[in-house]
């Protein structure tokens, strides 16, 4: 009776887990960063749960669109991450806004915040409050020794909808 109790119960446990497991986040697009190297793209999505709250342990997630190859889909090297194209995310309490302190810094926070059943990543962008939409990094030279030339960014004010648009160098 014992034995047939704990099989029963392991039984149970190993089909609960594949059901937890399969709650999928739903994925939103935030924004993309383009590079004057090729057309391969880096994409930004929140991971929404289905509460509509954000993801407490991945807020936010980053990953290769390789536009240049055939389109796959590829995970941000360890390199990637920590120097270039990775964050760190600070989740608010009330999940549903988060900071992002980008790997290469280019003086700007970018802020996500829910606005409505929608996420979006926020910035100012010449002097106004935006949803970011791209980045682009015009770039010269490989691995190391690169050099950025300049850096723009893309978006739409937060208060009357006109696009925003600037241009600087980092």
């Amino acid at each position: 009776m014992l034995r047939t109790t704990i099989i029963a119960l392991v039984a149970g446990l190993l089909c609960v887990s594949p059901v937890l497991q399969a709650i999928e986040m739903e994925r939103q697009d935030l924004f993309r960063i383009e590079r004057s190297k090729n057309a391969n793209i880096i994409q930004y999505d929140a991971q929404v749960r289905p509460d509509g709250k954000l993801d407490r342990k991945k807020p936010v997630v980053a990953y290769w669109i390789r536009l240049a190859e055939q389109g796959q889909i590829k995970k941000l090297s360890w390199i990637q991450k920590t120097f270039a194209y990775g964050f760190k995310a600070d989740l608010d309490d009330d999940s549903e806004s988060v900071t992002l302190k980008m790997a290469a810094d280019f003086g700007r926070v970018i802020k996500v915040k829910r606005f409505g059943q929608q996420y979006g990543a926020t910035i100012d962008i010449d002097g106004k409050p935006s949803r970011l939409e791209k980045v682009y990094i015009d770039a010269s030279g490989k691995g190391l020794f690169v050099t950025v030339n300049f850096i723009e960014l893309h978006g739409f004010d937060l208060v009357n909808g006109e696009a925003t648009y600037q241009r600087f160098v980092p």
